[in-house]
């Protein structure tokens, strides 16, 4: 590939995982496109930080996944960018809990959204440019897609669509743009998630008997980029995690 030819989108990649995917694949030669809705500060900070290290090798979209006249809007505006897309990331999520009996239509409209129907009309929007380029997808997806989090039903269907999501696409977009997924484990601690007590519980659930860091899933993206004889299969990187019978985050 020849060095910042091939172009990248990320969506919700100012912070964690996405963040550090936007660094990784910069590093390895793809132009990027950093996403977000409300963290613009830290999104163009990150821009500015790979334009120096290569100019005019970063760009910044904003836009509000949960809207969907935003969608084509979004895409337009990644394609004017460098001209083209090579890969697609759709790593943007919300996640917070959605008991049953005190659920919100919003919150519904708000995890399915983000998780599962941005995705799709995303894909929709970027079908074109991606056969012309013969690019691939990655969705990021979640072990509890199949290992539903209690307290999380919303969460883990939306998630659970991404799975099938992933899997129907692949079969109808190839053979010229592949579709995969990622599901992690525990990786980052989230927000006021969990105390010291839960944590160690999910320390204890995990083969490896460590979290795992943006860096692994980053590695992960970029071996299905290249992995070009792979398409509809979604990897855990979760260290065994999904090969115990525990439940918590």
């Amino acid at each position: 590939m020849t060095q910042f030819q091939k172009v990248a989108f990320v969506t919700g990649s100012a912070k964690r995982i996405g963040k550090q995917t936007v660094r990784s694949l910069h590093a390895k030669g793809y132009r990027t496109i950093v996403h977000c809705n409300h963290s613009t500060d830290a999104a163009q900070a990150l821009v500015d930080e790979l334009n120096q290290i290569s100019p005019n090798t970063a760009q910044l979209v904003s836009g509000d996944l949960t809207q969907f006249e935003q969608y084509q809007q979004i895409a337009d505006q990644v394609i004017a960018v460098f001209g083209r897309l090579d890969v697609l990331v759709n790593n943007a999520s919300s996640f917070y809990p959605t008991n049953v009996g005190e659920t919100a239509l919003s919150e519904w409209d708000d995890l399915m959204s983000t998780n599962l129907k941005a995705p799709f009309f995303l894909i929709q929007a970027f079908k074109q440019q991606l056969e012309q380029t013969k690019g691939c997808v990655i969705n990021m997806i979640d072990i509890h897609a199949e290992r539903p989090l209690k307290g999380y039903s919303v969460y883990c269907m939306a998630k659970a669509g991404l799975a099938m999501l992933t899997k129907s696409l692949s079969r109808e977009l190839a053979p010229n743009i592949r579709v995969n997924g990622i599901a992690p484990g525990a990786i980052l601690w989230h927000e006021n998630d969990l105390n010291d007590q839960d944590k160690q519980q999910v320390i204890s659930e995990i083969s490896l008997q460590r979290l795992g860091s943006p860096e692994d899933i980053a590695q992960a993206i970029l071996y299905l980029i290249e992995a070009s004889y792979v398409t509809g299969q979604i990897i855990a990187v979760d260290g065994g995690r999904s090969n115990h019978g525990g439940e918590k985050a």
